[in-house]
C-alpha cells in the first residue's frame, strides 16, 4: 500500500450529524449508505459572514465561479437526518467541551462547526484563543468550547540532541485531550512525509522504516491510550475515516484542473472500490480489541462520501498560489 496521498475533507456535516444522531446509530440506522442530493435550503452558513473563517476557506471571496458545491446534503438510504439546529446543539452541549485532534481533516471539521454555530447565534458573544497547537472557540453564553489540536500523527514528536524524534509508543500530548466530553481524531495522510530525523520505539532508534508499519504501531499506541486513559463512560470517542487524495486515483501525477472541473457529485464505483482497498485493516483490528474491553470507538466513514463529492474543495480558490490549504494545514 502506497502512502502518497495528501488529505482533503468534504464531510463536515457527517461528523455533526453523528454528534446529534447517535440514537439512530444505536437503532441500527446505516447513515453511511446513501447519496448527495441538491437542497435549495443549503448552504447552512455563508462563509463571507463568518468573521473568523480562515482565508483559504473563503472560496467565493477568493473568486470561485461555481456556487453549487455547498448546496448538496448527505441523504442516507434508510434514515431521515434531522435539520441541523445550532441553538439546539449549543443547548444540548451546554457547559461541554468538544475537541478535534489531527491534521487538516480535523481543521476543516473544526472550522465548519464553529462557523455553523456562529451563524445560528450571530449575536452570542464568543472568544477564540490559540495556545501552542491548540485553538479554542468558546460560546460564552452556553459555556461550550470547540477545540482543535493540530497533531497529524497523534503520537509524540520531540526535539532531542540528535534531532527531531518521532516516538511511536508515546502520547504525552494526550494530556491536552483529557477532560473533553467528545474527542474526534484523525491521522493518515501526513505519514507519507518525513517530518522527523529519527523514529524511536522503546530504546531503539532508526532513521526511517516502512511507513505503513509505523502507522500501525502509532494507531496501536493511540488505541492503548484510549483504553487506559480515557473514561469512555464520560467521553465519546470518534475516529474519522481516511479521505481520498487531492488527485484522481488513476493519475500518477497531480492534475488539479481535471478534478476541479467537477461541479457536481459523481459516483464512481471503481474509485470507491480502489480507495477502499487503501484503507488499512489495522484500525479495524484495533477497534475490535477495544470493543472486547467494552470500549466503543465510532469510526466516521468519510471515504466514500468524499470520493463522490470531489468538487467540494477550495484548492484552486484559497486566495494564494501556495500549495492547497489542506496540504499545508
Amino acid at each position: 500500500m502506497g502512502l502518497q496521498d495528501n488529505a482533503i475533507s468534504y464531510g463536515s456535516m457527517l461528523v455533526l450529524s453523528l454528534l446529534l444522531l447517535l440514537p439512530l446509530l444505536a437503532k441500527g440506522c446505516d447513515m453511511f449508505t446513501g447519496q448527495w442530493v441538491k437542497d435549495p435550503s443549503y448552504p447552512l452558513y455563508d462563509p463571507s459572514t463568518c468573521p473568523f473563517i480562515r482565508r483559504e476557506f473563503g472560496c467565493k471571496k477568493n473568486g470561485r465561479p461555481d456556487l453549487d458545491y455547498p448546496t448538496f446534503r448527505w441523504q442516507p438510504q434508510g434514515c431521515k437526518l434531522a435539520w441541523f439546529n445550532g441553538v439546539d446543539f449549543l443547548q444540548k452541549n451546554k457547559g461541554k467541551k468538544i475537541m478535534f485532534v489531527g491534521d487538516s481533516l480535523s481543521l476543516n471539521q473544526w472550522q465548519s462547526l464553529t462557523c455553523m454555530l456562529h451563524s445560528s447565534v450571530p449575536k452570542s458573544p464568543y472568544t477564540m484563543t490559540t495556545e501552542g497547537t491548540i485553538s479554542t472557540f468558546t460560546f460564552q453564553e452556553y459555556g461550550v468550547g470547540i477545540k482543535f489540536d493540530r497533531n497529524p500523527y497523534l503520537v509524540d514528536i520531540v526535539s532531542d540532541k540528535i534531532g527531531s524524534v518521532m516516538k511511536l509508543d508515546s502520547i504525552n500530548d494526550g494530556k491536552n485531550w483529557l477532560g473533553m466530553d467528545t474527542l474526534i481524531f484523525n491521522t493518515w495522510h501526513w505519514w507519507s512525509r518525513k517530518s522527523w530525523d529519527y523514529i524511536q520505539i522503546g530504546s531503539n532508534f532508526t532513521k526511517d522504516m516502512d511507513r505503513m508499519a509505523a502507522f500501525e504501531i502509532a494507531l496501536g499506541t493511540w488505541g492503548k491510550w484510549v483504553d487506559t486513559v480515557v473514561d469512555t463512560s464520560k467521553t465519546r470517542v470518534f475516529f474519522q475515516g481516511i479521505s481520498p487524495s487531492h488527485y484522481k486515483l488513476n493519475e500518477a501525477t497531480v492534475d488539479h484542473s481535471q478534478w476541479m472541473a467537477e461541479v457536481v457529485p459523481e459516483a464512481d464505483e471503481a474509485s470507491k472500490e480502489q480507495m477502499g482497498r487503501r484503507i488499512s485493516s489495522s484500525f479495524e483490528d484495533m477497534k475490535t480489541q477495544l470493543m472486547m474491553r467494552h470500549i466503543l470507538v465510532r469510526d466516521l466513514e468519510m471515504l466514500v462520501h468524499s470520493v463522490v463529492h470531489l468538487e467540494n474543495h477550495p484548492m484552486d480558490h484559497e486566495g494564494t498560489k501556495a500549495l492547497g490549504c489542506f496540504q499545508e494545514a
